[in-house]
């Protein structure tokens, strides 16, 4: 009797391959599952690509829906050597004369040359922050200030060790040692101009006499009338910068000026003649309105092309992966509707048309350079075009402000997108669940099958081996 070791060797029938196929058929349902799912997840990443462009959109159209964004300045100088000048946005245009009469300085003081490697004399140096008199004749310490006091023993009685005590305290300031063939001396300079940053040295002479410029007493330095304590040292005086900016008297403890005129910075850099002025004028960045405005477009056109390719429907070429989708319809029907309306807040410019970003016949804006720019000449009404509220009818404010608002209900977590997605993620999960089903089917189906063309196998085997016996009886008989 023959013994069935695997499918097919009892009959000869070849068992793997009957079951491989009728299995294979089994599976045809998960492999369309599967072609769908594909196609699920591709809608999906076009979606994902498509709220990228959407956010791009939405960015430019709120800067434009922002009066800000129509404001920036520029700023020149008639003559750079005089002052530079920067603007923020919000400058008061206009142009205006400056007379610069004074710069801002900061007070240094300069010690009588030392000789290398001799002493400076020992005791203690302090250093006291504050304002002169106009007339000289007191010195107020600003309280707020902490004075530098500097100790000077044997074996620290060097320039360069109380150079380096001074910068240690980082107090406001600043010393350096500057030698010649004449010595070294110690130059002291205070960080920040103005002359409410004065400062004067008094000393504790360990030799009982602090005035006698010999020793510690080298390094004071007093300008107060009846002290005048080595003035001799010093070497630039602490003063305000004194300008005029259309006749108007202004002063500064630096030579960077700003708010003088509204939004501006001046930098000054050199004092004018008697009698003569340089010109500070203030004008529109009309490059930076200009760029805002070609990067709407451009962002705009990007979206509306995706919106496109999203819906292509070409018997001949590509389709897209949501052609005939309601949702993308819609949302391409709404932005191309509202860049084809109008307004009336921007007096004479009403329509995008009017700016020069003229509407395609698919929807795409294409630049008008020269219309672009005369609006660029009319910056209120380019500032109502796309950032002015009409309270009573919100389909009449400016372009920017709808489609701001537009693409921000579009890309909500409640909005149109969002629920694209969810629905096409609940047919995914759908699909998988779907899928592990039938799989477990398949399975299923494969294990039966398996069971029952062994066991016909087997009985095929054993008939062959009953019918091979009795072919040998016969054979004797």
């Amino acid at each position: 009797m023959a013994t069935i070791t695997s499918a097919g060797i009892g009959s000869g029938i070849d068992v793997e391959s009957l079951i491989s196929r009728l299995v294979s058929l089994e599976r045809q349902p998960i492999d369309q599952l599967k072609q769908r799912t594909d196609g699920l997840k591709t809608q999906l990443s076009a979606i994902g690509k498509l709220q990228s462009s959407l956010s791009t959109l939405r960015d430019l159209s709120g800067r434009l829906s922002r009066s800000e964004g129509f404001s920036g300045a520029t700023a020149s100088s008639s003559d750079a050597t005089v002052f530079t000048a920067s603007a923020a946005s919000g400058a008061a245009l206009g142009n205006y004369s400056i007379e610069v009469s004074r710069l801002a300085q900061a007070q240094s003081v300069a010690s009588a040359p030392v000789a290398a490697g001799a002493s400076t004399g020992t005791g203690t140096i302090t250093i006291e922050l504050g304002r002169y008199a106009d007339d000289l004749s007191t010195f107020d310490a600003d309280p707020a200030r902490t004075s530098l006091v500097i100790p000077v023993v044997a074996g620290q009685d060097q320039l360069d060790k109380i150079r380096d005590q001074i910068n240690a305290m980082k107090a406001g300031i600043v010393a350096n040692v500057v030698s010649d063939v004449n010595g070294s001396r110690l130059v002291m300079r205070a960080t920040d101009s103005g002359a409410a940053n004065a400062f004067r040295v008094t000393v504790a002479d360990d030799d009982g006499n602090p005035t006698d410029a010999s020793g510690l007493s080298a390094f004071a330095f007093d300008r107060t009338a009846g002290a005048e304590v080595n003035i001799g040292s010093l070497k630039q005086v602490a003063q305000n910068a004194l300008a005029k900016v259309d006749g108007v008297d202004i002063e500064s403890a630096s030579n960077r000026v700003e708010g003088v005129v509204q939004g501006v910075t001046l930098n000054l850099l050199k004092t004018t003649a008697v009698g003569s002025s340089a010109t500070l004028s203030v004008a529109q960045d009309k490059t930076a309105t200009k760029k805002l405005v070609t990067d709407f477009m451009a962002a705009y056109n990007d979206t509306l092309k995706q919106l496109r390719d999203l819906t292509k429907n070409d018997p001949n070429g590509t389709t897209g992966p949501l052609k005939g989708d309601q949702t993308i319809n819609s949302i391409q029907f709404q932005l191309r509707q509202i860049a084809g309306s109008s307004t009336t807040l921007g007096g004479t410019l009403t329509r995008l048309a009017d700016i020069g970003l003229d509407p395609g016949s698919d929807g795409s804006l294409k630049l008008n350079d020269s219309k672009l720019e005369a609006a660029l000449d009319k910056p209120d009404n380019l500032r109502l075009l796309f950032s002015g509220v009409d309270s009573a009818d919100a389909a009449n404010s400016g372009f920017g402000v709808r489609l701001r608002e537009a693409v921000d209900n579009l890309l909500s977590l409640d909005g149109r997108i969002e629920s694209r997605k969810a629905g096409i993620n609940n047919r995914i999960e759908a699909n998988d669940d779907r899928s592990e089903a039938l799989e477990r089917r398949v399975q299923l189906v494969e294990k039966r099958l398996r069971a029952q063309y062994t066991a016909l196998d087997g009985t095929m085997g054993r008939n062959a081996g009953v019918a091979s016996y009795l072919q040998q009886q016969l054979d004797r008989l």
